[in-house]
């Protein structure tokens, strides 16, 4: 398999990566790449890439998220520059699947970087939520199946961002869990929305309030996830296998398998645990209006 992605020089990655001396994106030994946006010392180190996979892989599209030092966690930057990636998928009809993973070993994401939001002001807060909940939506629009795999853990929003995913795959290794509820929050970028949803209503009332966290088997047996597997000794097995389920996907057409997600995805599911649904943008407000007052209990 032919890669093509970009980025400047670096450290280490355990798949034979080089990670960016400032924490981001890497570059393979063997990669000729040009970079998807121009690096400067000025801007940063990239926290968010995309590579484009080649040859019978051609179609298939992986989000890189390589924020090391913060453990892949959602700050201003890293939502930025995802927002800003996304945007250019949504009208490409070459993309027919997106894997989001991760390179930082030991995590897919972190959740909200709360050490930045708590340098914020009110407004400045309200914004970055905004844009956090933005960044979910977003993710949840794409007309292409995305796939989100988990090899390490993901917790808060980190699991949130997986949530808006279609498909996600877990190594048994991983922890999964929306833990806000421990530190006096609540899930802020609809994953008290959309865990209800996956799973049902009691078993994600039950995750929320207690904020449990779940391997990849557990997460397996309730449906969180829809591949588990035992981790390899590169630490990606999840990837692995999301790469797996997207080649699979890869030979339908591409026009019917948009199609299909676009008519699932207005189907409102009545179960016998929840006599009525709240619509996803109505529930994310709920928790926008509820996130300033128990922030107060902190």
């Amino acid at each position: 398999m032919r890669e093509k992605h970009g980025r400047n020089t670096c450290l280490v990655h355990r798949d034979g990566a080089r990670l960016l001396a400032g924490g981001g994106c890497p570059l393979t030994a063997n990669s000729r790449a040009h970079s998807r946006r121009q690096h400067t010392e000025a801007e940063g180190p990239v926290e968010v890439d995309l590579k484009r996979l080649e040859g019978e892989d051609d179609g298939i599209v992986e989000v890189l998220m390589c924020r090391l030092k913060a453990r892949n966690a959602l700050g201003h930057v890293f939502v930025s520059q995802m927002r800003e990636l996304l945007s250019t998928l949504s009208n490409d009809s070459a993309v027919r699947v997106v894997v989001f993973r991760s390179l930082v070993p030991g995590v897919f994401c972190a959740g909200a970087d709360l050490k930045e939001r708590a340098l914020m002001n009110d407004t400045e807060s309200d914004l970055f939520v905004h844009g956090l909940r933005s960044l979910m939506t977003q993710i949840a629009l794409l007309p292409m199946p995305t796939i989100a795999a988990m090899d390490g853990v993901a917790l808060g929003g980190g699991l949130e961002l997986a949530l808006a995913c279609d498909l996600r795959t877990a190594a048994y290794s991983a922890q999964m869990g929306l833990i806000e509820t421990t530190r006096g929050l609540l899930p802020g970028a609809g994953g008290s929305q959309r865990l209800p949803r996956m799973i049902g209503m009691t078993l994600a009332k039950e995750l929320i309030f207690t904020g449990r966290r779940v391997g990849g088997q557990a997460a397996l047996e309730m449906g969180l996830v829809n591949r588990a597997v035992e981790q390899n000794q590169t630490g990606d097995a999840a990837y692995r296998e999301a790469l797996s389920l997207a080649r699979e996907i890869l030979p339908q057409g591409p026009i019917a398998v948009r199609m299909a997600k676009e008519a699932m995805n207005r189907v409102i599911v009545v179960t016998e645990m929840c006599l009525f649904q709240v619509d996803i943008g109505s529930a994310m407000a709920i928790e926008r209006i509820s996130i300033p007052d128990v922030c107060e209990t902190l």
